[in-house]
């Protein structure tokens, strides 16, 4: 139980709920709600196949290019610090997208690459390389599954969040989950340095 909590608080952190939330909100302005309800599932499933495929085949994508779990594990690290960076300073705001009307962009981007995205992919790259045991396997598609399903039902409650949140609300969150971040990709670039050098 200890072990899917804490796999599910990290993916959590890395799937960045608020900082989805807050480009789905300006991206969706003047939708119906109905329609940012169906927009939502449409995320949440186009997350939880990317992340699955990137979790499960993450070994066999290590073996065809070639590269070690340390390089990569520092490779991800140094891409999800720069996720960090770009949450605690508000990036996001600065290059704010224009009201779109068609559902073409659950898949691309709000999925690829604002909630699954490079940070994110070297994390779930990382992980699925070192999870070899079937029952910590499990666990950790079940933590997967359920940080996917708390993000989707954030999402599901995005008009009712927007309006007792309001942006500023939204935007602060958004910066503390940039502080988490940091210090997990902090973590990440560490280990694989000192693995690396020995």
């Amino acid at each position: 139980m200890a072990a899917f909590f804490t796999t599910w608080l990290q993916f959590t952190v890395l799937l960045t709920p608020f900082f989805v939330l807050s480009m789905f909100l300006s991206m969706t302005i003047g939708w119906p709600e109905s329609d940012r309800r169906r927009l939502a599932i449409r995320i949440g499933v186009a997350s939880f196949a990317a992340s699955i495929i990137l979790f499960y085949f993450g070994n066999w994508i290590f073996h065809v290019f070639g590269i070690t779990v340390d390089a990569f594990r520092i490779g991800g690290g140094a891409l999800l610090f720069l996720t960090a960076v770009g949450l605690v300073q508000g990036d996001h705001q600065s290059s704010k997208p224009r009201p779109i009307e068609s559902s073409d962009i659950a898949v691309v981007p709000l999925a690829i690459p604002i909630t699954v995205g490079p940070g994110t992919t070297g994390a779930l790259l990382v992980i699925g390389a070192q999870t070899t045991d079937v029952n910590l396997r499990l666990i950790t598609t079940a933590s997967l599954i359920a940080a996917i399903a708390g993000l989707t039902g954030i999402l599901l409650l995005g008009s009712f969040l927007e309006r007792v949140l309001r942006l500023r609300g939204i935007t602060i969150i958004s910066k503390l989950t940039g502080l988490f971040l940091s210090a997990m990709a902090a973590e990440m670039l560490f280990t694989g340095i000192r693995s690396f050098f020995k």
